[in-house]
């Protein structure tokens, strides 16, 4: 049995590996989080998206949604841009900034052969889901609890929602409302060299992090979830079984 777990904290990362926005309330609409992982930057000359699995710098920079429907992104030097020559210069690359709507076909992202090594000497390409730019189509949602965090900060994982409480785990296999919104919660989410990385707001490189989820997690940490009714979820939401 879970203890009672309630909504703490919302997340949107509306540009793919580039820091979010911290909500109170949010829409759940049938890929995710409205505007959750809408917008990706590609490398120009590889066709590839990019990730802070190969890019760890997109780290430092962060992205939110315009008033307009828009994205715009904050550089580390507070510069901010949705303009590609921008965008570029900062990357060292020609980049472009795109919307899912427009990304047809596979979306394809490199990743290290050994997540383990953050200087692996070779990189092996992914496909992604389709839709807003997710991993993978099994997890348009992920949920994490503060008693599965434990000491380490919650935003290396990058979860849609932090919840209050423990337990989370045991939802897998089951549909949960919170708010208006129904999930159907599917499985645990593998975990990456994503973990181990530094990033803006004093977060320092880790590479424990990993190896500890994978020694005492079997490589997992929160559950991804798939969006079973769409709705409007808050700050507050306590998560109830359907």
């Amino acid at each position: 049995m879970t203890d009672e777990l309630r909504v703490l904290e919302i997340w949107r990362f509306p540009v793919k590996s580039l820091l979010g926005e911290r909500l109170d309330r949010s829409g759940v609409e049938p890929e995710g989080l409205a505007g959750d992982r809408g917008w990706a930057l590609f490398d120009v000359a590889t066709g590839f998206g990019l990730t802070a699995r190969r890019v760890p710098e997109l780290l430092f920079a962060a992205a939110r949604l315009r008033a307009d429907g828009g994205v715009e992104v904050v550089l580390p030097d507070g510069t901010v841009t949705a303009d590609d020559a921008v965008l570029s210069r900062w990357a060292g690359r020609p980049v472009t900034l795109r919307p899912a709507a427009e990304v047809r076909g596979d979306r394809r992202y490199e990743s290290p052969d050994d997540d383990e090594q953050e200087d692996a000497a070779r990189w092996n390409p992914f496909a992604g889901a389709d839709g807003a730019f997710h991993d993978n189509a099994g997890a348009r949602v992920t949920l994490v609890s503060t008693g599965t965090l434990g000491g380490w900060d919650r935003r290396r994982f990058r979860a849609n929602v932090v919840l209050a409480g423990a337990g989370e785990d045991a939802l897998a296999g089951t549909r949960v409302r919170l708010g208006t919104a129904e999930l159907d919660v599917v499985e645990g989410v593998p975990r990456c060299v994503m973990t181990t990385r530094p990033q803006a707001g004093g977060i320092g490189r880790d590479t424990g992090v990993l190896r500890t989820i994978h020694r005492e997690r079997g490589g997992t940490l929160a559950v991804g979830a798939l969006v079973a009714r769409p709705g409007e979820l808050a700050v507050g939401d306590v998560v109830t079984p359907v």
